[in-house]
């Protein structure tokens, strides 16, 4: 396999983990159990799982009246579709050992 193949694995996992931890922190806050901290919420986007947990956000419909997910999340999600964006269209070759 090759490093192209393990990032397009990664990007995927990651993903499904942040849709998954969404899903079950909004159904820990309808039975108001122990709840997942927003800060691992915030970690899982910034590490390349902010499609799922904006996805995830919408589709439950949870985290939506605060404003700092509402707006953070597709804005992690934003930073990281440009720097994708920017490493394939660079002039400059990167290359790995």
């Amino acid at each position: 396999m090759n490093v192209i193949t393990y990032i397009i694995s990664y990007l995927i996992i990651i993903n499904l983990i942040g849709f998954a931890i969404m899903g079950i922190d909004k159904l820990k806050a309808k039975k108001r159990a122990w709840r997942i901290p927003e800060s691992t919420l915030f970690v899982v986007a910034l590490i390349g799982g902010s499609l799922g947990t904006t996805a995830a956000m919408h589709i439950f419909r949870h985290k939506t009246r605060h404003w700092y997910f509402l707006y953070g999340m597709p804005a992690i999600l934003i930073v990281q579709i440009a720097i994708i964006l920017i490493l394939i269209y660079s002039p400059i070759q990167f290359r790995i050992l």
